[in-house]
């Protein structure tokens, strides 16, 4: 980099911004700019890591700068000015400078990194055992933080004053410790409890309860989670009666890679994602199949350790596959205070190992998957939250509040989105809470000014989040259509404003322009010109409103009247229950029945025709069960779908799967069936629609294009089409995505 000076001694101000705090940032410069031979100081700023540094080095240095941050960094930018020199003798790390609205993105809370997992295990390293050992390069971040810049005194290790060890080490410019804010060791550190109590070491009488088939409440990185053997299949079963927890499956911690290998088939794009330093939970085909883990599921969603603790459960012999999943009771927020979980899972949990450091908010684990069409996350939090998804061209403090399905919340600051961790569905009074606590919780560490504050909500009125904007603090408010905050999604990604797209949106219900229930929408435009729509799903009727996305005949109900002759449903072969009947009643009296566009609700007719016809026990299953039936069938000709006046016409698609499943054929061909030719008029429509309105881009969003069947085959007529093909790659494209679709159009109101 060519830099403006002349003279064999120069200055320069730097600014670093990105995830450049809790992530050995300063300690890197600091060694960085000795072995340049420079001097000046380096501090974390509001906005990110202010540099002053000077002498004959500098191209030299900042291009150091560029080419080799720290492994848990990410620099967005580096803004290096002209300065004065100030005849600095030394480098130096000064305290961190103070100012009204930080705009520094926080770290993610980090996996355990291999230098300290080595140290964990060696007898003569003074952490040795220590379930809280971290360095710069690894650790607790988002979760302990509580207030900018990142400092000890603003996280939950205040508590904790350092040692003299601790201190030597964060002193220390030559130590993979220096300034690393969470530091402690056993003397000085926080430390784990067993309860009810134990003479053993807690954390091995924990490994040795998980042996015997016990439920152990255990405190982590953002909550707490319920474990059990996950080979213990009695155990597996009293923990799904205990939270209440019917079929959704649950999640696993594999001891190490080679027992992941052993539970999933992995790709190559899988592998990276689970041995990420963000360690999410990996969805991928089972390779076993674990007693009542994940009923009616071919996949398993497998995790590695990422925490000291885990390492050392396994390290005392724990089963080597436990089954980890959110302590809570089904659909509640994951608890996360000492307090909460005593009196939360006392019913469910035969013990608690609890650990003394404070977690300043809940941080759900992470969920995602690699498919043909690239990695996506599914459900963003630990490991990914709260970095900044997007710079957006504002200066306005915008803040979107998303969904009430798959809640997060996205802040704006000085241009930059950050989008929260993933909080839940806001139907539930303790999502609520937690609800206004993330929103309080991002205000203040931001400092946003309330009387500034833009807030971007959806469009429909009766969501919870939509009544909560309207209390908050604000100067003005906008609403915006659920689907078109969708596609927004995947442009405010990419950075891409002025691109003309055509956006498909498809998913289960949202409240569309007209006050129908929207889910399969078409639309042209661009983030800066808005979003026209222009075509969608061929209405059908739903039966009973929200209760018919839990029942798929009663989804059925709706679609399949739509046809001139439907054979009786509930005889052979589809014995359907008598909810289908009643369903029907309603369709024919015109009694709460709404008109809907779902591409969801399509899936459940779909399922239902298929065979799945009880009620769904969490949100998706059906598409889910389709789906995974429509992975093993071996080839199919794809049901027609056409498209009649800009509206595509599932009737004669559904009338196919209906004389299919009459003469017996195998279900699993018609879930194929089914998929490859939604995916074939999905494409075809949105080809058209790209010719007429002159772009070569569709943006796919919402949460139908979950499903990896669909998205593959449309992704390769698309491509084939010599079209580009845009999806969401940094926030997930269901509900979990939508507060960033809010932000980015509220941004060019």
């Amino acid at each position: 980099m060519d830099l403006p000076f002349e003279n064999s001694t120069r200055a320069a101000t730097i600014r670093l911004r990105g995830i450049v705090q809790g992530v050995g940032m300063r300690p890197w410069i600091y060694r960085l700019a000795i072995e340049h031979g420079l001097g000046g100081w380096v501090r974390n700023g509001v906005d990110g890591v202010e540099i002053f540094v000077e002498g004959p080095a500098l191209e030299a240095f900042v291009a150091d700068l560029r080419a080799s941050p720290p492994p848990a960094a990410f620099l967005s930018a580096i803004e290096v000015e002209f300065a004065a020199t100030q005849g600095c003798p030394t480098f130096e790390i000064r305290e961190s400078g103070a100012g009204a609205s930080p705009t520094t993105r926080v770290s993610p809370d980090l996996a355990t990194c291999d230098d300290c997992a080595r140290e964990l295990f060696d007898p003569a390293d003074p952490r040795f055992l220590y379930p809280y050992i971290n360095c710069t390069n690894c650790g607790p971040r988002y979760s302990i933080v509580l207030g900018l810049p990142y400092d000890r005194c603003r996280t939950t290790m205040a508590a904790w004053p350092m040692d003299a060890l601790c201190n030597d080490q964060y002193g220390d410019p030559r130590d993979r410790r220096f300034h690393a804010q969470p530091v402690a060791c056993p003397q000085c550190g926080p430390q784990y409890t067993l309860q009810p109590g134990s003479d053993e070491d807690p954390i091995a009488a924990t490994a040795r309860l998980l042996n015997d088939g016990a439920i152990v409440a255990i405190k982590s990185i953002g909550g707490y989670h319920l474990a059990c053997d996950a080979r213990n299949a009695a155990t597996v079963l009293a923990l799904r009666e205990r939270k209440f927890r019917k079929e959704k499956p649950f999640a696993l911690m594999a001891r190490d890679p080679a027992t992941a290998r052993a539970l999933v088939d992995l790709t190559p794009g899988a592998e990276e994602l689970l041995q990420s330093v963000a360690r999410p939970i990996v969805i991928a085909p089972a390779r076993q199949t674990l007693e009542h883990v994940a009923p009616g599921n071919n996949e398993l969603g497998v995790m590695l350790p990422y925490t000291p603790l885990h390492l050392l459960l396994f390290h005392y012999g724990a089963p080597a596959v436990l089954v980890l999943t959110s302590a809570n009771r089904s659909d509640e927020p994951i608890a996360y205070t000492d307090d909460e979980a005593l009196r939360q899972l006392s019913a469910i949990a035969d013990a608690f190992l609890i650990g003394q450091r404070p977690i300043a908010r809940r941080v759900d684990d992470s969920l995602v998957r690699s498919g043909d069409a690239g990695p996506m996350i599914l459900r963003r939090a630990r490991g990914y939250a709260p970095g900044a998804v997007a710079a957006l061209p504002t200066k306005r403090p915008i803040l979107a509040l998303g969904a009430d399905l798959k809640n997060t919340i996205t802040l704006c600051v000085d241009g930059q989105a950050f989008t929260s961790q993933h909080i839940g569905d806001l139907e539930h009074y303790p999502a609520h809470e937690a609800f206004l606590a993330t929103v309080r919780d991002l205000l203040e560490m931001y400092r946003v000014p309330a009387h500034e504050l833009r807030v971007a909500h959806d469009l429909h009125p009766d969501y919870f989040s939509t009544r909560e904007a309207a209390r908050i603090p604000h100067c003005d408010s906008v609403p915006v259509q659920h689907h078109r905050a969708h596609i927004a999604s995947v442009l405010a990604e990419r950075q891409s404003w002025e691109t003309r797209v055509i956006g498909v949106s498809c998913d289960g219900t949202g409240y569309g322009d007209d006050g129908s229930i929207w889910g399969c929408e078409y639309f042209a435009g661009s983030l800066e010109q808005g979003f026209q729509h222009l075509a969608g799903l061929l209405p059908a009727m739903l039966p009973g409103g929200d209760a018919a996305a839990r029942f798929p005949v009663q989804a059925a109900a709706g679609f399949l009247s739509q046809l001139d002759a439907v054979p009786s449903m509930t005889g052979a072969p589809f014995h359907f229950p008598i909810r289908y009947e009643a369903a029907r009643a309603l369709v024919n009296r015109k009694v709460r029945v709404f008109p809907t566009t779902s591409m969801g609700r399509l899936f459940d007719t779909v399922a239902a025709i298929a065979g799945f016809t009880g009620e769904c026990s969490f949100e998706g299953q059906a598409a889910i069960w389709l789906e995974q039936l429509a992975r093993a069938a071996g080839a199919a000709e794809p049901y027609p779908f056409p498209e009649i006046d800009g509206r595509l016409d599932y009737r004669p698609m559904l009338e196919a799967a209906l004389r299919d499943a009459q003469k017996g054929k195998d279900r699993r061909a018609i879930a194929l069936a089914f998929h490859l030719g939604a995916a074939l008029g999905i494409s075809r429509l949105g080809a058209r629609l790209c010719e007429t309105e002159g772009t070569r881009i569709v943006v796919l969003s919402g949460g139908v294009f979950q499903n990896q069947v669909l998205l593959n085959a449309i992704h390769g007529h698309l491509k084939a089409m010599k079209l580009d093909v845009w999806v969401n790659r940094i926030v997930p494209p269901n509900d979990g995505g939508i507060s960033l679709g809010q932000a980015a159009l509220a941004a060019f109101v």
